[in-house]
């Protein structure tokens, strides 16, 4: 069984502009791209979301990514940047070219792959028409081949042939009902030698034929705990063969609570390219009436009479007829129900809750991850502390919000994984990397120790971010290119005779150290103490790095001497690397130094030259 996979990467579009005209339209669009991020260029744009030195780089770059483009600036700038990377129209990314003054909008890539849907939202906002420029839009006012939410076309493969047959004057035939055609430019007749076919079975997909499917099909389906899951997928695609139903018309995967953590059947909705959608046990039962095989056994497991059957009603609706009753394999069941009108899926029964742990990185947008912004796009809800919900800027225009004061941690992740429990998209915002001094480690700790058994069905996933270290090092040189480590001066939750030994064994070992909360208002002693240790293993000229504020306004960088590192240098926003006793200092052209530790090439090129003589 295939059928086309929903492309579930969602980014942020960028709305790249060059000229102090282009920034303040892009403040216009703000209300129709409420998540955007304005690319200002360094030294023309006082203020965006991201600053940029090179704007090929840039559009290229974001163009790599999948990112939807909205670029304030001639069209051919845009098209001689975007030249080279153009290659197959299939997976391009939306790219719109919007004139300074507003009065042009023109999707140049991605016609229906969301520029032409983007471009109206904008000349809708200016007050303007859009420069749509593809066949079928223009001539019929639809795009046959991209239909609407809740329909898929079966033969997208003919189109190409069907299009042409039909820009020469070609008639077309109607067969089944669908509004978005019939209410089109589209020259219909009853003899038309085109025909539109609308059904939710396999249809007769033909050159002269295009077969559309509405989702109008509700797939329940049960299994045992952990059954394989090419058997459930067996299983449904051989029922829907027998029953003459296209997969193209599922609209989404149904089943009970209790197995939204269920690989078989999470598996089985993303090879349909569908949503998976859970009901309780109390929805499920209150189909009793409407079953075709009530099952006593399956009530005293799981508190309803039946699952798959159940889950299809249950979906459809009330006015739906189960066309496929329970169908069984050795370990899993399905049915299907068929729903008078177009089923939307999401809004049915609730998904299986996430819960993603991401690291924004220290602070500028550049150094967070596309997974990570992603993410943040996807969920319906933010969990963090404050400050790190404001630095999202745009990408948080709609989620709903629960910023929480530090020292409130715990709080923050039970919050966060109650909510993955309840069928929510939660992201839980750290700064930097979130399994570095983070939340990541807390929400395992809580799983461990039990509380609410749905947190366990949650699909939960850590994605890495800049960590301080990271970004603090990036900016120094490269004083972590030989072994390293970092250690929390903080004694609130590790003991200080703990940390103590731990600085001891770092000093002794030669590692380069990264310290993270050096100093704080009440803590001043510790890296005092950390600085008289480290004094003991190595010379007092060895570099340090301060860095402060990375990403963020006010940041700074300094590098000093082992010697001169004191408390009052240093707070709460600063990360001290330490160098070892093998980091150097290589001097810039500015007065200032890169630090780096070497990792023995200069000894492993010595040997080699010897070898050879």
């Amino acid at each position: 069984m295939s059928a086309p996979q929903l492309n579930s990467r969602q980014l942020a579009p960028a709305v790249v502009v060059l000229t102090a005209g282009g920034r303040a339209l892009a403040e216009r669009l703000r209300d129709v791209l409420p998540q955007a991020l304005i690319h200002g260029r360094r030294g023309r744009i006082e203020e965006a979301d991201v600053v940029f030195d090179d704007f090929t780089a840039t559009l290229q770059g974001a163009f790599l990514e999948g990112r939807p483009l909205v670029v304030i600036a001639a069209s051919g700038t845009v098209i001689r940047a975007l030249a080279p990377l153009l290659a197959d129209k299939r997976v391009e990314p939306p790219v719109v070219a919007v004139a300074e003054d507003g009065g042009a909008v023109v999707p140049l890539l991605g016609g229906h792959r969301g520029a032409n849907d983007l471009a109206r939202r904008i000349a809708g906002q200016l007050g303007i028409e859009a420069a749509i420029t593809t066949a079928g839009d223009r001539r019929f006012g639809v795009a046959l081949d991209a239909p609407p939410q809740g329909w898929r076309l079966g033969n997208p493969q003919h189109y190409k042939g069907f299009a042409a047959a039909l820009l020469s004057g070609a008639e077309v035939k109607m067969e089944g009902e669908a509004d978005w055609l019939s209410d089109s430019d589209l020259s219909l007749a009853a003899d038309g030698s085109l025909v539109l076919q609308v059904t939710e079975k396999n249809g007769n997909p033909a050159e002269a034929q295009l077969v559309y499917h509405p989702a109008l099909l509700a797939l329940g389906v049960g299994c045992e705990r952990g059954t394989d899951p090419a058997e459930l997928a067996t299983l449904v695609e051989e029922t829907l063969a027998q029953a003459g139903l296209s997969p193209l018309a599922v609209a989404g995967v149904f089943s009970i609570d209790v197995k939204a953590d269920e690989t078989a059947v999470q598996d089985l909705a993303a090879d349909l390219g569908v949503p998976a959608r859970f009901f309780d046990a109390a929805t499920l039962e209150a189909e009793t009436p409407r079953l075709a095989n009530p099952s006593d056994l399956v009530f005293r497991e799981v508190g309803c009479h039946g699952v798959a059957e159940g889950a299809a009603l249950a979906a459809a609706g009330p006015q739906a007829k189960l066309i496929v009753a329970k169908t069984k394999s050795k370990r899993a069941t399905c049915a299907v129900a068929l729903a008078p009108d177009i089923l939307d899926a999401k809004a049915l029964g609730r998904g299986r809750g996430s819960l993603a742990v991401v690291g924004t990185g220290p602070g500028d947008p550049v150094w967070r991850t596309p997974e990570v912004e992603a993410a943040v796009l996807r969920a319906s809800d933010l969990v963090g502390y404050g400050l790190y919900l404001d630095l999202l800027g745009p990408l948080a225009a709609g989620k709903a919000r629960h910023g929480y004061d530090l020292g409130e941690e715990e709080t923050r992740v039970r919050v966060a994984l109650d909510l993955a429990a309840e069928g929510r998209d939660v992201a839980l915002v750290c700064s930097g990397d979130p399994g570095i001094y983070a939340m990541a480690a807390l929400v395992f700790e809580l799983l461990e120790r039990g509380g609410n058994a749905a947190w366990r069905r949650a699909a939960i996933t850590v994605m890495p971010g800049v960590s301080a270290l990271q970004a603090a090092a990036a900016r120094a040189g490269a004083p972590l290119g030989h072994d390293f480590c970092t250690i929390s001066l903080s004694d609130l939750l590790t003991p200080w005779p703990v940390i103590e030994r731990r600085i001891e064994a770092a000093a002794a070992g030669d590692f380069v150290i990264a310290f993270y909360n050096p100093v704080s208002r009440r803590r001043r002693q510790q890296l005092a103490t950390a600085v008289e240790i480290l004094r003991r293993h190595r010379p007092a000229e060895t570099p340090v790095v301060l860095a402060r504020n990375l990403g963020r306004p006010g940041e700074s960088l300094s590098v000093m001497n082992l010697e001169a590192l004191s408390p009052d240098k240093v707070d709460m926003l600063t990360v001290v690397l330490v160098g070892s006793g093998e980091t150097r200092r290589v001097a810039r052209g500015d007065g200032g130094a890169w630090v780096y530790t070497p990792r023995g090439y200069a000894a492993k090129a010595g040997k080699s030259s010897e070898d050879a003589a």
